[in-house]
């Protein structure tokens, strides 16, 4: 089979190319790093023009509230339609709504609870977005014939590369040229995003999976019926839902700190939007290194240690810090082993995902259990808000610290988390149906 009649046909080609992966690699680079610039702008210009870490939190809410849900209900669709043409128009949809912050701004018009429906339309574009990108790094890996924990390491590499530029970016755009500048650039990413995944992905590529219908339903399964197969498959896995309950727990305690309890800090301590830019750089620099050693010998490793030892150098170090009036070199430092640590947990949790979960119904599984495990994210900022006006900054460091270990520790110490090692291999370097499947399972998202 040649790569010409495999793409006509929307198949996998017979060559080895890279090309497919590098597409969705770089659409990837390029949204998540506007994505990272307006973490650092957004929650800014919030603070700075409202002095209320309560509205600020609300921000955060009214931007991941909508990204869980939408992207929640959106798997089906994705596994229907396909993720290329829902991945672009997304893209497009996130670049409008967030183009129109500084737009109105600028002509007056931008009210408070106007600023809280674009983010809310922002995160519901997002949502989707996203998992639809995370879709194709599969078949991508098809196409490369890469080993899926490389393809799900490089697209981590890709991930921990966007924090430390977007981050750095943003906080120097924020210093220099104040946040709404940072939420223009945003606005340009996502829409150059969208233009790669539409115009350099080649033919055939990121189009539905789903099965053929039977002649008894010759329209294919409904929306519901969709959605149901995908939770009735999530459900039924020990390893993935104690996975999932563990991430929402921390991908709450990282929400708080990001939109929250960095900002208030970096004011409180007089560092300003710079320091939150190199904060996030130093993690994220860091967190590259951590991916790319990932991609090369993560498949080689035991699964449950690298994941347990990821999260303990990721979580309650960087809450610890800064309750201590350490100086900002050493804070840059936690921050860097923290984001190392960091580097290594999404390649193993991906390829897991990936292997477990038949292709045709990889999208609306993900969305599930995506949305399950960041499901606490919309109430971290907003609860983070209240207590740190409530009790302060430092109590509320220590608990989230002291919570996160907790979390990670007794987790992992479950014992279907050895099922991780078990199951590595299967179904690794091509689709499978739903027969082949089933007695497999679920979903796994940080």
């Amino acid at each position: 089979m040649t790569d010409d009649a495999s793409e006509a046909d929307g198949g996998i080609p017979g060559k080895r190319s890279l090309w497919p992966l590098g597409g969705v690699l770089v659409s990837m680079a390029v949204s998540l790093t506007g994505t990272r610039i307006s973490v650092v702008a957004l929650p800014w210009f919030v603070l700075v023009t409202t002095g209320s870490a309560t509205q600020t939190g609300l921000v955060a809410f009214c931007e991941m509230t909508p990204y869980v849900v939408v992207k929640a209900f959106t798997g089906p669709l994705v596994d229907r339609i396909g993720p290329r043409a829902v991945s672009w128009t997304t893209d497009l949809a996130s670049a409008t709504a967030a183009a129109a912050v500084p737009l109105l701004h600028a002509l007056d018009l931008l009210s408070f609870p106007l600023l809280l429906v674009l983010v809310a339309l922002i995160g519901a574009a997002r949502g989707p977005g996203d998992l639809a990108k995370e879709v194709m790094v599969p078949e991508a890996a098809e196409r490369g014939r890469v080993p899926l924990e490389r393809a799900t390491g490089l697209s981590g590499v890709i991930e921990r590369l966007a924090s430390t530029v977007g981050l750095a970016v943003g906080g120097s755009l924020v210093a220099l040229l104040g946040p709404l500048t940072s939420l223009a650039v945003n606005a340009g990413c996502f829409a150059l995003g969208s233009v790669v995944i539409k115009l350099a992905l080649p033919r055939g590529m990121g189009h539905t999976a789903e099965e053929a219908p039977s002649p008894a339903e010759e329209t294919g399964p409904g929306y519901w019926r969709r959605f149901g197969e995908g939770f009735t498959f999530l459900r039924g896995e020990r390893l993935m839902l104690t996975v999932i309950v563990m991430v929402g727990i921390t991908n709450l305690l990282d929400a708080a700190f990001a939109s929250v309890l960095v900002p208030v800090y970096a004011r409180e301590s007089g560092s300003g939007p710079a320091a939150i830019g190199l904060m996030g750089g130093a993690m994220g620099a860091a967190g590259v290194g951590g991916s790319l050693i990932a991609a090369v010998i993560a498949h080689r490793l035991r699964r449950r240690v690298v994941v347990l030892a990821g999260f303990l150098l990721a979580g309650a170090p960087r809450f610890l810090i800064l309750t201590f009036d350490a100086p900002l070199g050493v804070v840059l430092a936690v921050f860097a082993v923290s984001g190392f640590g960091a580097g290594f947990i999404n390649p193993v949790l991906g390829a897991v995902l990936v292997e477990r979960v038949p292709r045709r119904m990889l999208g609306r599984v993900n969305a599930l259990g995506d949305s399950l495990a960041w499901a606490g994210i919309p109430l971290g900022g907003l609860l983070a808000g209240a207590v740190v006006t409530a009790v302060g900054l430092v109590p509320v460091l220590l608990t989230c610290g002291a919570a996160y270990f907790l979390t990670t520790s007794l987790a992992g110490l479950r014992p279907e988390w050895r099922e991780m090692d078990r199951t590595r291999g299967r179904g690794a370097l091509k689709p499978r149906s739903r027969e082949d499947a089933s007695q497999d399972s679920a979903n796994v998202a940080t």
